[in-house]
């Protein structure tokens, strides 16, 4: 097969590719496997009966069926479901918006591919700029994204070493340096894949960076503010009209429906949509149609608050405290648990690479993410980047413990092996 320059990017494995396929395989061909690296939310029963409830209206009734299978809705997105969005959004957040600030996307993935390409790689002059991730590590997904080479630059974090265990990165806004050669700020919040949340002062002054530059900051908030609202300390939605915050249902519990939400100005909303006219032609109509009340009475934010983050708040604690027992006397940090569905975990000195207790784990029946694939832009060799790993939470308690028992067992061989 004869590939073009395109499919020798897309076309072949990368860490999002191996990821997915893991997920997979481990939920339809193995389901024995204790998946403990993808992204996938918690089935939590009180929602699967709210979307179940909304589901049944929807084939029930013979308009709103044939609203949701037989018409192509705009490629940026239904107009009641972008009203609905943006008069939460404006009502409760305060935020100066209306229906042409919203864009819908066919998952928040393919919302960054557009957002990301259009600012960013080869420019009308011949120049070329990148998209640029002021706190590394950052999500999988984002490294094969760009379609031209060296896309991303990213700034080596500040390590805070904190009491119980625990580690937390900072920006380092001393080595931030921000040029010409920049098309765009972007962080995730919560972090995916360390559950950080950058603190409101980080944001500020990022967001002042960016203006200064006239470049805009991009939020990527799927696990965050103000839905599914997965944090765990305090922390202020943040969006103006140089922000581009790009919010997503999948951790409500509907990754299935691949729906993303994007909140920017209406220029860019206007560009995005004329691209995904050209790439998608138009948005998915379930995710609309399944979340379109929740929006509209406001229970997305109350779900989000009184069912969503609880469940996860007390999945990450009880994560920790098995893994502080069953790692004890080995050398190991775990990033303070701020948000997200996941724990990052650091063994300092480790003598294989993530990639090899991957490899390992994988052969136990345990899937994790190896570290290394969530630093993109980050070229510089850091030996840090070969000694973490990321870990799901979001599994039945006894899996999760389970799966913690083993990670803390090949980790203990590693380390032993190399006293031998």
């Amino acid at each position: 097969m004869k590939l073009s320059v395109f499919g020798q990017k897309f076309a072949t494995n990368s860490g999002i590719v191996d990821l997915m396929a893991d997920l997979g395989s481990a939920l339809n061909e193995n389901p024995e496997m204790i998946f403990m690296g993808g992204g996938n939310p918690a089935r939590l029963e009180q929602l699967d009966t709210v979307f179940a409830k909304r589901l049944q209206t929807l084939v029930e009734d013979d308009e709103k069926r044939h609203s949701l299978l037989g018409i192509y809705q705009s490629p940026q997105g239904e107009l009641e479901f972008r009203q609905q969005i943006s008069t939460l959004l404006s009502d409760q957040l305060g935020w100066p918006i209306n229906s042409d600030n919203i864009a819908i996307s066919n998952g928040s993935q393919s919302a960054f591919f557009v957002l990301y390409n259009m600012f960013a790689g080869e420019m009308p002059d011949g120049s070329h700029k990148t998209i640029h991730l002021p706190l590394a590590p950052e999500y999988i997904g984002y490294s094969e994204i760009g379609l031209s080479e060296n896309f991303f630059s990213a700034t080596r974090p500040k390590i805070d070493l904190l009491d119980d265990d625990l580690f937390k990165y900072r920006v380092d806004f001393n080595e931030l340096h921000i040029d010409d050669g920049v098309a765009a700020l972007c962080v995730s919040r919560p972090t995916n894949p360390t559950g950080n949340v950058l603190t409101d002062n980080e944001i500020e002054q990022l967001d002042r960076i960016a203006k200064d530059q006239d470049i805009p900051l991009i939020i990527d908030g799927a696990y965050g503010l103000p839905f599914p609202n997965i944090l765990f300390t305090e922390a202020k939605p943040h969006w103006n009209d140089n922000t581009i915050v790009v919010l997503s249902l999948s951790k409500l519990g509907l990754p299935g429906v691949r729906t993303g939400i994007i909140v920017a100005k209406e220029e860019i909303v206007k560009a995005y949509a004329n691209a995904n006219t050209v790439l998608s032609l138009a948005c998915g109509n379930l995710g609309p149609a399944i979340a379109g009340e929740l929006f509209e009475s406001g229970e997305v934010l109350s779900l989000s608050q009184t069912v969503v983050k609880p469940f996860y708040q007390q999945q990450a604690l009880q994560t920790v405290d098995w893994f502080r027992t069953a790692l004890k006397g080995l050398p190991f940090r775990i990033h303070k648990p701020e948000g997200a569905i996941f724990l990052w975990l650091w063994f300092e000195g480790l003598p294989i690479s993530s990639q090899a207790l991957y490899q390992r784990l994988k052969q136990r029946g345990v899937l994790i993410v190896p570290g290394h694939n969530f630093f993109p832009g980050l070229d510089e060799q850091w030996q840090h980047k070969n000694e973490c790993i990321r870990v799901s939470y979001a599994q039945s308690a006894s899996v999760v413990k389970q799966g913690v028992d083993i990670i803390a067992d090949e980790v203990r061989k590693a380390f032993a092996d190399k006293q031998v």
